[in-house]
């Protein structure tokens, strides 16, 4: 199953793209099984640990997590639904749309989600610790947020104007590339 499948390219803020709220599925059917496999080979290459649909711009209730050392863990969940949230803790986070740049974000400490898997099928998890800030972070990209959203304005402002710069160095530099 893995190596076959595309690696699909990540967006990266501040692209406008990645504001999109996804749509929920009706139903899981081989299209979407193909989109789960493409998410998670993206995000077992880029390297991560969670990757939402809304980040490779399908904009679509589906997310992918793998927690596991081994990468060999993947929790897939489609039309996901915070049904609660208890206790608050802060944890530093990191996203495969805003690369290189960690920051403390407060997030619920334990939550239960209502979901559908790879397959169809209703399921239920409860998390806390890193698993439980993953889908709270992968989560919210299908509302079209960003973690650097929980900043203040003033750190927004910093971010952006660095990842506009380093776009703006990388496109110098395949014009450049091109050129010669």
């Amino acid at each position: 199953m893995v190596g076959t499948m595309p690696i699909r390219q990540i967006l990266e803020f501040p692209d406008p793209r990645l504001r999109n709220v996804a749509s929920p599925l009706e139903q899981v059917d081989e299209g979407v099984r193909r989109l789960v496999d493409d998410l998670l080979e993206t995000m077992y290459a880029a390297p991560g640990i969670g990757l939402a649909a809304t980040q490779i711009d399908v904009h679509k209730q589906v997310l992918v997590i793998d927690i596991s050392e081994d990468k060999n863990d993947p929790l897939c969940l489609i039309n996901p639904n915070l049904t609660e949230l208890t206790g608050t803790a802060m944890a530093e986070e990191g996203c495969l749309s805003v690369p290189e740049i960690y920051e403390s974000v407060e997030r619920a400490e334990h939550i239960w989600v209502h979901a559908m898997d790879r397959d169809g099928k209703v399921i239920e998890i409860e998390a806390e610790g890193l698993l439980a800030v993953c889908i709270q972070h992968e989560m919210d990209h299908l509302l079209g947020k960003l973690f650097v959203d929980y900043l203040s304005p003033l750190k927004r402002h910093r971010l952006k104007r660095k990842a506009v710069k380093k776009r703006k160095r990388e496109s110098d530099q395949q014009t450049i590339a091109r050129a010669l």
